[in-house]
């Protein structure tokens, strides 16, 4: 039982300090409260106080402006009246001696040259010291502006000190003098602005104020009155906007604020604090139901935001402009880029590939412009890291509905798709493997039946033309004398060489089936075409074409299997002169086939050089080119197909690249690339030889 009070005074303690606390902050909020009532009692007095002086500044700009225009009045019937300059002086000075503002009247010609002018006799001549040339171009500005207008034109304000030390800000003001309806002249008065102020407005200006004028930027150039000191300053601005110059007219005050509130404050105060409790009462009520929903609702955007975090695909949502207006953590890191650089900027996006802004800028409008009917179908695009590099993602959109039914923008859905791509490219690098390997299958069937059955007939020819030359030689060397025969010894020779040259394509092409390591050599590329050039020559004048050879003397040896390669060679330069036969008599001065060596393009590992085989035949279809370099396609009669695919593997196995292009207006070039050599011997078969042409 001893228990109990001990609890009931816990729970008094704590009841009593919440009520301590409530009153305690009742009374902060109603101390506040009439703090905030004096403090706008002031502000409306002070407010009072800022209108009645804006509306005196209003007032005085409007009647400046009505002076001025009286001037301008007057000045018009000044001359008017007057057409010669002694009858124009007089009437002139009368209207300086009623106008204190005006400093200096003067007649100006067409050409701004000075006809006469007359002085205030209430100062010294304001010229006297620096004299008028200095203000000439002034003049000239205000004269032109007034030629412009049709009446009259201000000038810039300027400073004119004067002999008693002080000086004083002046302005030009012209008006063009008409006669008979043509401009004839103009009337230029010279105003003195602390005498504007002065002098039409200065009788409006009352006790503890300023008048002044000023430049936009605040700069002081005349002021009339002196305002009193006060613990608060009032200032009212007005523009006083003349034909050619505009200048800023400046009321300031200096007042005390309002010791005491109206009475009417009181009864507010009373209203207010009655309500206040009343409002207090339901914003604690109120303030509970908040914050169960925002317990609630924090909940839910803490899943929301780790759900969307732990996602690998790219969330982006944009507005009705095509901006973006969120993006996941999974899109930052696929770009590179941070949210912030990424939100609410202007088109185009930063992941966005420059060259093809344009192109996404068509294609986003047109999509934008379907609206809520956008299809939820995926498209491929390409976009930029950080760093430039590009990458391909699949975008699904579809149209953001808020709960009222109203389209507000897009969400997308954007997937990486840069390694399904590498994976396509493996798989299509693959099946290209593949054809090729099946390629060289069909070939090794083929050559390998080639070097079973023509190897022994060769070797027959090569054995028989041996045999004879050595008996050819034997008879001449019994007679003692040079034998009539050198001719049939040199053609048993060319048997020789060629049938041992056919022996060694044969094996080339049986190693080269088999995959054996076959010996690559530095060779100069002139003897490659020197090696088949009595070949090519031979079939060349049947055909009746003419041969050139092009060779750059700067392309180095290069390092290659030179049987197979001289058989590329032969090979596209027979294609190429059958390819003119087509050609009518007319034309056969177009029939020259071109052999060209010359270097071609280099990396950080080695340097290449480019045979061409050029002709002027009738060139490739599109149709043909398609499936050119096919095995065991041919569109000649008694062709197998397997020249050019046997060709292309050559050139690949030897690192290098065969393809072909079309040659204006007509023909076909055919271009191979193989490596120089690194290191080369001295021998004179792979010494680099200079070019030539036959």
């Amino acid at each position: 039982m001893s228990a109990l009070p001990k609890v009931f005074n816990k729970r008094a303690g704590r009841r009593w300090s919440r009520r301590w606390a409530l009153w305690t902050l009742l009374v902060a909020l109603l101390a506040g409260l009439l703090s905030t009532l004096v403090w706008l009692a002031g502000r409306y007095e002070a407010s009072q106080v800022q209108s009645r002086l804006e509306q005196d500044a209003a007032q005085m700009a409007t009647d400046i402006r009505a002076e001025l225009t009286r001037n301008v009045q007057s000045l018009q019937a000044l001359q008017s009246k007057s057409r010669s300059t002694q009858a124009w002086r007089a009437p002139a000075t009368e209207l300086l001696h009623e106008n204190r503002e005006i400093m200096r009247l003067e007649w100006r010609d067409l050409a701004l040259g000075p006809l006469s002018y007359v002085e205030t006799p209430y100062r010294t001549p304001v010229f006297e010291r620096l004299g008028r040339d200095g203000t000439q171009t002034d003049v000239g500005f205000a004269c032109a502006a007034a030629r412009r207008f049709g009446g009259p034109a201000y000038s810039i304000s300027y400073f004119l000190p004067q002999a008693d030390g002080l000086g004083l800000e002046v302005l030009d003001m012209c008006v063009p003098v008409l006669a008979a309806g043509r401009l004839d002249g103009y009337l230029v008065a010279t105003y003195s602005l602390p005498d504007i102020l002065s002098e039409m407005v200065g009788r409006q200006v009352g006790r503890g104020q300023g008048l002044a004028f000023t430049e936009a930027d605040g700069t002081r150039l005349a002021m009339y009155g002196n305002p009193t000191r006060g613990n608060q300053a009032y200032v009212a601005q007005q523009l006083l906007d003349l034909p050619g110059n505009t200048l800023v007219l400046r009321l300031e005050s200096r007042r005390g604020t309002p010791a005491l509130f109206p009475n009417l404050l009181t009864a507010l105060v009373t209203a207010m604090s009655v309500a206040l409790v009343a409002v207090l009462a339901l914003l604690g009520r109120d303030m509970r139901r908040r914050l169960r929903v925002e317990h609630d609702l924090a909940d839910a955007l803490a899943f929301r935001k780790a759900m969307e975090d732990s996602l690998v695909t790219g969330m982006r949502a944009r507005d009705l402009q095509g901006r973006v207006t969120y993006v996941n953590p999974a899109f930052c890191q696929m770009v590179g880029l941070e949210a912030g650089e990424l939100l609410n900027r202007d088109l185009p996006p930063p992941y966005w590939p420059p060259e093809q802004v344009e192109e996404y800028g068509q294609r986003q409008a047109s999509r934008l412009a379907i609206g809520a009917h956008l299809p939820r179908e995926g498209f491929e695009s390409v976009f930029m890291r950080r760093d430039g590099s590009r990458f391909p993602v699949l975008i699904i959109e579809a149209p953001l509905i808020n709960a009222v039914g109203k389209q507000t923008g897009w969400m997308s859905a954007i997937l990486d798709v840069s390694e399904q791509r590498r994976i396509e490219e493996l798989s299509r690098a693959s099946q290209d493997r593949l054809q090729a390997t099946a390629r060289l299958a069909t070939v090794g069937e083929m050559a390998s039946l080639l070097s079973h059955e023509l190897n022994q007939p060769l070797a027959a020819i090569s054995s028989y033309a041996t045999g004879s030359l050595n008996l050819l030689q034997s008879a001449a060397a019994d007679a003692q004398q040079p034998s009539s025969s050198e001719d049939l010894q040199l053609a048993m020779r060319r048997i020789a060489e060629q049938a041992e040259r056919a022996g060694k394509v044969i094996k080339s092409v049986h190693d080269f089936v088999r995959r054996r390591e076959q010996v690559r050599e530095p060779i100069a590329p002139r003897v490659l075409l020197d090696a088949v050039m009595p070949l090519v020559s031979l079939q060349a004048r049947k055909l009746g074409v003419r041969v050139l050879i092009q060779v750059d003397a700067s392309c180095g040896p290069v390092l290659c299997d030179r049987t197979m390669v001289e058989q590329v060679l032969l090979n596209l330069a027979r294609n190429g002169m059958q390819a003119m036969q087509g050609l009518d008599k007319n034309r056969r001065a177009e029939k020259v086939l071109t052999l060209r060596v010359r270097p071609a393009a280099s990396n950080a590992w080695s340097r290449w050089v480019e045979f061409a085989v050029i002709d002027h035949g009738e060139g490739i279809s599109e149709k043909v080119a398609q499936q050119l370099f096919t095995p065991f396609f041919t569109t000649k009669a008694e062709g197998m197909g397997l020249g050019l695919s046997l060709c292309r593997t050559v050139i690949e196995q030897h690192g290098g690249f065969l393809g072909f292009e079309a040659v204006s207006p007509q023909g076909t070039i055919f271009t191979f690339t193989l490596p120089v050599a690194v290191s080369v011997g001295a021998s004179p078969e792979t010494a680099a030889l200079p070019a030539s042409v036959s």
